[in-house]
């Protein structure tokens, strides 16, 4: 396909790529990850994770200018379920089924198993943005597919979805910032985790308090690795510890230990393994992914808690290895923000405050577009309410609160 400005391609496997020209487009967005980094998305397909074996098909969109140059991409998967997405369709699948229709295979812009939000449609412009979007509704058209839905999106990606039509939904997860106010303006960074508390109301400071005090009497401590200082068997361990936790809620693991064992290699600097030890024995651990702390000028330095799992139980270690501790050394290192992953009340009592994050659909049959319009009107209604009782239970100490 192409029009008068650009050439479309459209590749069958993110091994196809230009790895560098991928990243260096990507590095130039507003809110680049490292889970859409080129290693990462390779690492996906090449371990088997995330391929059409699994339910993922790859078909990643690109925009060049008549010169070759690329100028917009995105990962785009052809989906036979609806599994790893954190955006749940269930229903709407369902309701397609009922009515003798297909729902599968329908295209999805995401990162595969990752609920992190951040930029999806890469452009080096607005209008390359709208022709990658439309390039991607145009494959849906094409190859006759129920529905495009592009998750966990940034603001640039909201706005063209918006601008073409696309229908908006909004979830709710838990980010912690580093400094946050009362009043929910950034002041100086927190000093360390007492000042950190000392930010909090008087019930949950004393609660943090109190788990972390369990943790050390169960005398479990915790020790942490980043990046290449991570050791073979620290690896070996956490995945030990990730594939218990997937079985024990009746599941394989989404990712095996080979995608873990490139990551490890290809994108050293952006993860920080916690583990924790009893008497000497690695018991749990926590697997967290960090933004480069050497990033553009002024940008964010992030962290994100992605994986756990343990082998013994100890009453508050999962708070302990999860929160307390990354949030410590999020402080420790001057990392602005901490997000929590997808769903879960008990993070805001831990202070990770609620956020909304956003995601699009478009949907091909027109009475079922109607129909589900309807549904996320009256479901977008009910996260705004939820947003505001959230507000209510606001963790951080009021003005009049001593600390």
């Amino acid at each position: 396909m192409s029009t008068s400005n650009y050439v479309i391609r459209v590749l069958d496997s993110p091994l196809d790529l230009d790895a560098a020209a991928w990243n260096a487009l990507l590095a130039a967005q507003a809110h680049p990850t490292p889970f859409m980094r080129h290693e990462y998305l390779a690492a996906l397909h090449r371990s088997g994770s995330a391929t059409t074996q699994t339910g993922w098909t790859p078909r990643f969109v690109l925009v060049e200018d008549l010169a070759g140059r690329l100028q917009a991409a995105c990962p785009l998967y052809l989906k036979s379920h609806s599994r790893g997405e954190y955006v749940f369709d269930w229903s709407w699948a369902d309701a397609y089924h009922r009515h003798g229709l297909d729902y599968y295979p329908k295209a999805l812009v995401a990162v595969p198993f990752t609920p992190v939000p951040g930029s999806r449609l890469l452009a080096r412009d607005a209008p390359a943005r709208m022709a990658l979007l439309d390039a991607a509704l145009a494959l849906c058209r094409d190859q006759g597919l129920s529905s495009l839905h592009l998750l966990f999106g940034s603001t640039a990606d909201v706005a063209a979805c918006q601008h073409a039509g696309l229908m908006l939904r909004h979830t709710v997860q838990f980010h912690w910032r580093n400094g946050t106010a009362p009043a929910g303006g950034i002041t100086a960074p927190y000093r360390d985790f007492d000042d950190f508390l000392a930010a909090l109301s008087q019930d949950k400071r004393k609660k943090i308090r109190q788990e972390r005090r369990k943790v050390a009497q169960a005398g479990v401590t915790l020790r942490h690795a980043r990046g290449p200082d991570i050791r073979s068997q620290d690896w070996d361990f956490f995945y030990r510890c990730y594939e218990r936790t997937y079985r024990e809620h009746g599941n394989p693991p989404y990712l095996n230990r080979a995608f873990f064992e490139e990551v490890a290699a290809t994108l050293a600097p952006h993860w920080l393994l916690f583990v924790a030890e009893h008497q000497g024995r690695p018991i749990a651990s926590s697997l967290i992914a960090i933004s480069d702390a050497d990033g553009a000028p002024g940008s964010e330095r992030v962290a994100w808690g992605r994986y756990w799992g343990a082998l013994e139980r100890v009453d508050c270690l999962h708070f302990e290895a999860c929160y307390y501790s990354p949030l410590q050394w999020c402080i420790e290192h001057q990392y602005q923000r901490f997000e929590g992953g997808a769903q879960g009340e008990h993070k805001l009592a831990r202070a990770l405050l609620p956020v909304r994050a956003d995601s699009a659909h478009w949907l091909a049959h027109p009475d079922f577009a109607q129909a589900v319009q309807h549904f996320l009107d009256r479901e977008g209604r009910g996260v705004e309410s939820y947003l505001e009782e959230l507000e209510q239970h606001s963790p951080l100490r009021r003005g009049e609160e001593a600390a």
